[in-house]
């Protein structure tokens, strides 16, 4: 077993298999304010962002002047949709096994509200110690959520281990000096997560659970 003491996860396309869901609500929103809708790769290059950093990334200043107005048009599509949040098939006994040994977090992007629905749509609320999401703490790849949960868990970031879908993650694991590893279930391919810092790269959850509990 890996001699950490805390995971911290990122949830989108890393716990929860929802990365198509967030494209679809970012290239709504563009649609709804007149704006020219980014492409599924570019979409999902900003998963993990705040949303306001993500909506400036991709329409730079057009999205900046109408930046109220596609907050608000993602987050009507997002939350009226009766598409329920779901977790990869391994998340569920990685999350079991993994609170046997070590504290168990979030660091997400999403805002709270976003974040507490796929809780309680993935009943998984119970396996968090603490949480930490962009109405909180600065946006990745800013260490603020990372170094805020080490406070409140009294622990160095050298005790974590971060795990993610997106450069984003392990920028802000390298930034506050934590160890990171790269999952290629959701937004960024192997080759894109080999261009951030990182100790391994998985193509999934039990690659991630064996290496974790079963490799020295």
């Amino acid at each position: 077993m890996k001699s950490y003491r805390a995971l911290i996860f990122d949830w989108d396309g890393t716990l929860a298999d929802s990365t198509a869901h967030i494209v679809d609500a970012v290239q709504f929103a563009f649609e709804q304010n007149g704006l020219q809708p980014p492409s599924v790769d570019d979409a999902r290059s900003i998963i993990g962002l705040s949303l306001e950093n993500a909506m400036l990334q991709l329409g730079r200043e057009d999205a900046r002047d109408k930046m109220d107005e596609l907050i608000h048009s993602y987050r009507s599509y997002y939350f009226r949709s009766d598409r329920p949040i779901k977790l990869f098939d391994q998340a569920y006994p990685l999350l079991q096994e993994s609170r046997k040994h070590y504290l168990l977090g979030i660091a997400t992007g999403k805002s709270r509200r976003g974040l507490e629905r796929g809780l309680d749509d993935t009943k998984t609320r119970q396996f968090f110690s603490a949480t930490r999401t962009a109405d909180e703490c600065a946006s990745k790849p800013n260490p603020d959520m990372i170094l805020s949960l080490c406070d409140e868990w009294h622990i160095e970031p050298t005790d974590i281990l971060m795990i993610g879908d997106t450069t984003h993650d392990l920028l802000t694991a390298h930034n506050a000096g934590a160890d990171a590893v790269g999952i290629t279930t959701g937004a960024h391919s192997a080759q894109k997560l080999n261009t951030a810092p990182n100790i391994a790269i998985f193509n999934n959850l039990w690659q991630l659970q064996k290496w974790l509990f079963l490799e020295n």
